[in-house]
């Protein structure tokens, strides 16, 4: 038994070691969680359309602080193919909840409380964002407000 959890967690090391960010110009990872209402949102559902890939928390500061602007770029580009794709590292379905209202976001919201999705992305700090081309790859990492309303203006 000792020794099957000792590989165990050789293997975990090993994949959280190895692991590697996304890079500029790689296929995005694929993700499916439930939103709000509980329902399966899949990021390929986006596809054709430009993503702002946006992990975020309830109970992050500057998480929060983005929220307007990037509530200002969604209502600019919403109509003319732009998608923000919100997943939230929260373990409280509850407060993801409230904030989502609190805050009043229209785009897709998921919950990622495994942390699963985000350790594939190999996101370990927050707020962390991925523009996605409508071909699926990752354009942009961690764009400043500037950069995204230029690529937005770029590619719509």
């Amino acid at each position: 038994m000792k020794k099957a959890v000792s590989v165990i967690c050789f293997l975990l090391v090993a994949v959280v070691l190895f692991a590697q960010d996304p890079e500029k110009g790689s296929k995005a990872k694929e993700i499916s969680l439930p939103d709000v209402q509980g329902n399966k949102v899949s990021l390929a559902a986006l596809q054709g359309k430009v993503v702002l890939v946006d992990f975020w928390a309830s109970w992050c500061v500057p998480c929060r602080k983005t929220i307007p602007a990037l509530k200002k770029l969604y209502n600019s580009y919403k109509d003319k193919g732009f998608e923000i794709y919100g997943i939230s590292l929260d373990t409280d379905a509850v407060d993801w909840k409230t904030a989502v209202q609190q805050e009043k976001i229209n785009w897709v919201q998921v919950l990622d409380t495994s942390g699963e999705t985000a350790g594939a992305w190999n996101v370990n700090y927050i707020p962390r964002t991925f523009l996605i081309d409508r071909q699926g790859k990752i354009i942009a990492i961690n764009p400043t407000e500037e950069e995204l309303q230029n690529q937005l203006q770029k590619l719509l």
